[in-house]
């Protein structure tokens, strides 16, 4: 992409971003516990890097059960959204745009960071075999092994995307200009796409379109609550990540859920893969024709329609 392209400015849904420039989420676990509320130290952050296009936010929890990581910080207590309020009115000052990312970390969580001290939650009893961050006594991040999940019962399920919808409603009082659905790197909305993470025998395993019905429930729901101009989504479909791989159909079923997203209108497609996975130009070429808006690749490329 020539400079003067990479300056020029990009409707992305709903807002017009000044440059092309997007600053990628960067989960920085730096909020304040207990409440994980987000901090000062973050608004200045985040209002230093207004100069981008736009910035999409640290994943963000849409509920405590989502909770997955020390420090993390949330979007559902008025607490937190009263914290975000003052760090989006320091991008909106400095002429920026900003996303919310959310997310529901399924079974990359740990029993001491969840309500009660329960399991984490995710589509079936499968450990993810991973790590993730806890804060001992003295405040000090430690790694620890990831806590064996429960399934989610079937009727648990419209409760999760009804967590989505009041978070995206949340995120909108708090001033954020789009949110971007977490569906990527082994979290919960991941874990219900791969068949390796998901062995449900209800309505939500088995086709590919059994195992994205939950994502797109989602997106229907963050559309009825706040349009598909304000929806973008983070989708991870080539390579392994957290111990959650893509299945061995994994280009058709990505092709499936992108085309899927592409009807939806939604806002954008953020698209990431590893580095060790190599590049698929067919999967490229085919997310550039549903994606509405652009395709991101964290190889560092940026591809625009």
């Amino acid at each position: 992409m020539s400079s003067e392209k990479l300056y020029s400015p990009l409707k992305v849904g709903a807002i017009t971003a000044a440059n092309r420039i997007f600053m990628a989420p960067l989960t920085r676990l730096r909020s304040i516990e207990p409440g994980d509320i987000p901090t000062p130290l973050m608004a200045e952050y985040y209002r230093q890097r207004a100069s981008a296009g736009l910035i999409i936010s640290e994943a963000t929890q849409i509920s405590a059960q989502a909770k997955g990581y020390a420090g993390a910080p949330g979007i559902h207590s008025p607490e937190q959204i009263a914290a975000w309020k003052k760090i989006t009115a320091g991008v909106h000052a400095e002429n920026g745009h900003m996303a919310l990312q959310l997310w529901h970390t399924g079974r990359i969580s740990h029993a001491s960071l969840q309500p009660g001290g329960q399991a984490p939650v995710a589509p079936s009893a499968l450990s993810a075999g991973t790590r993730t961050s806890l804060r001992d006594e003295n405040g000090q991040a430690i790694r620890v092994e990831t806590s064996m999940p429960r399934a989610l019962e079937l009727e648990e399920i419209p409760g999760i995307v009804n967590d989505f919808r009041q978070a995206i409603a949340n995120a909108r009082e708090a001033g954020f200009d789009l949110v971007e659905l977490h569906s990527a790197h082994g979290y919960l909305l991941h874990q219900f796409l791969s068949p390796s993470s998901n062995h449900r025998t209800d309505q939500y395993d088995g086709s590919v379109e059994n195992r994205a019905r939950l994502v797109l429930e989602v997106v229907d729901a963050g559309i009825e609550e706040w349009g598909a101009d304000r929806i973008g989504i983070r989708v991870s479909p080539i390579g392994t990540f957290q111990n959650t791989d893509n299945g061995p159909n994994e280009e058709a079923d990505a092709l499936y859920l992108i085309e899927q997203l592409g009807k939806h209108g939604i806002a954008y497609l953020h698209m990431s893969e590893p580095d060790w996975a190599g590049v698929n130009r067919i999967l490229m070429r085919s997310a550039k024709k549903y994606a509405p808006v652009s395709t991101v690749r964290l190889s560092a490329q940026v591809h625009t329609q």
